[in-house]
């Protein structure tokens, strides 16, 4: 998979800017002690490119991809002489109503593509790869639902970054030269109450996530007693200059076990940014005003992880420094 170019500079990077799909397996793994575990991390993470190859020629219009994260703990283990500049893991957040847990993994696979079975199919091979090395923590098979809406029925990703704009927000840069093209990456695996938040009715809900419903446009709740989802996911420095990050979340869910949720997951150039969004939400601002969202979306996990760039994961899996 070659590299991406935007505005006719190279960027090294994983397929982080892959078009939301039609389904998506995230795949979190904790690794077990020892060199002959760290061993099989190495070769799975260089056989990737070729799992790649090998399951996506079946079907190359599907559009499979794969990006590799990898936890705090785990970079030590696999090189511990340096490190992206912010990775560490998940900080939890303990709010006024609701708290955001910091929860296992040290690699996470987000496998891509338009269609179910190549998902399966690459997540298969890539846990044989590992054997007995990984422990599965959370295994999430997520769904493209509708026109790209979450299961409370409202479109997500409305303010993704585009274009020149998705490495701006997304990528490393100079700020930290040895990790450029990498991104950092949190998850969190949200659990909703539907009947809770049905029963809310249309009108309750816009205010809480500040869009309408059926058309997806912006509200305006600057004069608003509570600041709605979307104004306390927005992001902006001391300087007044926003900050973006990219999101690829998907619905996931079981109609008999009754459970509804969505797979959050954010891509970001600062770390900073998620965490300070998500400090607001559970938080609130001012504090105590926290997300009425959260009243109908519980977390379940919470990690943190650095999806280097491809030349610096060959690097790791090959045994030498970053």
């Amino acid at each position: 998979m070659a590299g991406q170019t935007w505005d006719r500079v190279p960027i090294d990077a994983q397929s982080i800017e892959a078009p939301l799909s039609r389904a998506a397996i995230f795949l979190v793994l904790d690794i077990v002690e020892g060199d002959a575990a760290i061993a099989s991390v190495r070769a799975t993470l260089d056989s990737l490119d070729d799992l790649l190859k090998t399951v996506g020629f079946r079907a190359l219009d599907e559009k499979l991809s794969c990006i590799a994260a990898i936890g705090s703990r785990l970079w030590d283990r696999l090189d511990p002489t340096e490190r992206p500049a912010e990775l560490k893991p998940f900080t939890p957040i303990d709010g006024p109503a609701h708290k955001a847990p910091s929860t296992a993994g040290d690699l996470l696979f987000h496998i891509r593509a338009e269609r179910v079975d190549l998902c399966f199919e690459l997540a298969k091979l890539l846990l044989d790869g590992l054997g007995d090395a990984a422990r599965v923590v959370d295994e999430t098979s997520g769904f493209r639902y509708f026109d790209a809406r979450d299961l409370l029925g409202f479109i997500d990703g409305t303010a993704n970054p585009v274009g020149q704009d998705i490495p701006d927000a997304a990528l490393v840069g100079d700020e930290d030269p040895r990790f450029a093209g990498g991104s950092y990456v949190v998850t969190q695996k949200y659990l909703h109450d539907l009947v809770t938040w049905k029963a809310l009715g249309a009108d309750a809900q816009e205010k809480i996530i500040g869009r309408t419903k059926a058309d997806n446009i912006e509200l305006d709740d600057d004069a608003a007693p509570r600041k709605s989802h979307k104004s306390l996911a927005t992001i902006v420095d001391a300087e007044g200059v926003e900050h973006d990050i990219l999101r690829d979340n998907m619905p996931f869910g079981s109609a008999g076990r009754r459970e509804f949720g969505t797979y959050f997951i954010g891509y970001a150039r600062r770390l900073w940014v998620i965490e300070k969004m998500l400090e607001r939400m559970f938080v609130g601002d001012p504090p105590g005003s926290y997300d009425r969202l959260l009243d109908f979306s519980t977390p379940q996990t919470g990690t943190t992880f650095f999806a280097p760039s491809r030349s610096t994961l060959a690097k790791l899996a090959g045994g030498g420094a970053a």
